[in-house]
């Protein structure tokens, strides 16, 4: 198999962590002003908020696995 098929789909494969950075960073805007807005609310707000870019982050991070076993395995 070509060295170029393989970056290119390694690049595919870690191209996740784009959409896991969009979505923590517009996550993290909403939280801000959601606190800005009830500051009562502020540790239920940040308990979700983490848990929610935990998730996001596993997926970054599978892909980045992905991603070195398509290079790794397959060069």
């Amino acid at each position: 198999m070509s060295t170029t098929l393989i970056a290119i789909g390694a690049g595919i494969a870690v191209s996740g962590a784009l959409g896991a950075g969009i979505g923590i960073g517009i996550a993290t805007g909403k939280a801000a002003e959601e606190i800005a807005r009830q500051q009562e609310a502020e540790g239920k707000i940040t308990k979700l908020l983490l848990l929610g870019s935990a998730l996001a982050e596993a997926t970054a991070i599978y892909g980045f696995v992905i991603g070195l076993l398509i290079i790794i395995l397959l060069s």
